[in-house]
């Protein structure tokens, strides 16, 4: 037996947004920790920028292959659409720094090295993230019905 169900215009839109909003709060707070570790830092916990930085991107990371993967198989291909290219554009970055990043960290060594590295992540990928939330909103939505089985 099947039932009908609506999918909600508004729960689309938030759908093919979600994977961006998350990203730029993450990075965000990420470069935030850097910034304020660095003024907290004194010369013997050098490390503590390095520290206080580092775990949002490293949940985000694992965190955020559940919430493509709840969008990945959304029936609306818009929706779909979006979260794709959120996932591309996040892991394609932190994958190219992973073979880049300790380069770019030798240039310049301590937290200026750790903020080379994450302000190249965080000017990739926040500015594209934040146009593809602009880009969702002004999408023309409709809701859908879909067929499920009970």
């Amino acid at each position: 037996m099947k039932a009908k169900r609506v999918i909600s215009a508004s729960s689309s839109r938030f759908a093919s947004q979600l994977f961006n909003v998350i990203t730029v709060v993450v990075m965000l707070v990420s470069l935030t920790a850097l910034l304020l570790g660095k003024l907290m830092a004194g010369h013997k916990i050098g490390f503590l920028p390095f520290v206080l930085s580092l775990p949002p991107v490293m949940l985000w990371l694992g965190a955020s292959i559940f919430v493509y993967a709840s969008i990945a198989h959304h029936p609306n291909t818009l929706t779909t659409h979006y979260n794709k290219w959120a996932g591309y554009r996040f892991y394609g970055v932190m994958g190219s720094l992973v073979v880049v990043g300790p380069a770019l960290y030798g240039l310049m060594g301590g937290w200026q090295g750790l903020m080379l590295v994450l302000g190249l992540a965080v000017a990739i990928i926040v500015p594209w993230a934040l146009f593809d939330i602009y880009k969702a909103a002004r999408e023309p939505w409709a809701d859908m019905t879909i067929e499920v089985e009970l």
